[in-house]
């Protein structure tokens, strides 16, 4: 169980202590579960209030509570690729500016759009039951998403974590965990997994592909834009479907 507490450190603020370095061989494979419950947390926070406020103010503090849990550490991600991709001319000016922890125009537009589309998609969705499956599933599928991007793509440099984890990873222990933060999903929503798996597939490939354009692979900020950008692919498409659908256990 170290790399499930390795796994909570990483992806939140939540204060757990160990008294050894748990090694990043067995703590990616668990992102998908602890995005799971990172998940389960925010949805759990937008049904409860769903229930005393409008469905938006419900929607936006459920969102906060995430930024609050994870301490917006995908968000600071996305946020250094857009000004890095969108500023940068040359590959080395753009890995210069992802290590510049202040964040310009497009940095600050990228984290905005992120939030909005997060609140307005959990928002349009009637149903309490498919909120906290919305949120559940983006979560989940956006930290299995960028574990999968680390096993396809290559880094960018030979130091960080998109280099240092895609050297270390076994290839059994991550298709295992890969497999359990699907497997979450499809028992939280059925046959809805299809169409969600499908869209974080399609928005990690963009993120990938872009990525290895601009600067040659993947480093540690790609991969919080992979998890943010699926993350709003998923909820999306969960709007999408919940309009015309109820879950299975419904």
């Amino acid at each position: 169980m170290s790399g499930f507490v390795g796994a909570v450190q990483f992806l939140t603020r939540i204060p757990v202590r160990t008294s050894y370095a748990i090694p990043h061989s067995k703590v990616v494979p668990w992102f998908g579960v602890v995005g799971a419950l990172i998940g389960a947390a925010v949805g759990g926070v937008a049904v409860g209030l769903g229930e005393l406020v409008p469905a938006s103010v419900a929607a936006a503090l459920a969102v906060v509570a995430g930024l609050l849990i994870t301490g917006a550490f995908h968000e600071d991600g996305l946020a250094d690729i857009a000004d890095a991709f969108g500023g940068g001319v040359t590959v080395e000016r753009r890995l210069e500016i992802l290590k510049d922890s202040r964040h310009g125009t497009y940095g600050v537009a990228a984290l905005t759009g992120s939030v909005v589309v997060r609140v307005v998609a959990a928002a349009s969705i009637v149903s309490s039951a498919s909120v906290f499956a919305a949120f559940v599933a983006a979560h989940a599928l956006g930290r299995t998403a960028a574990v999968l991007a680390m096993r396809s793509a290559p880094p960018a440099s030979e130091s960080g974590l998109g280099a240092s984890a895609g050297r270390e990873l076994s290839p059994i222990p991550t298709a295992l965990g890969v497999v359990a933060g699907v497997s979450i999903v499809a028992a939280l929503t059925g046959w809805w997994v299809l169409p969600l798996m499908a869209a974080a597939a399609l928005a990690t490939a963009a993120v990938v592909v872009l990525a290895v354009r601009k600067i040659g692979g993947l480093a540690g900020d790609v991969l919080g834009a992979v998890e943010q950008v699926t993350e709003c692919a998923v909820l999306v498409v969960v709007s999408g479907l919940a309009m015309h659908h109820d879950l299975w256990w419904r």
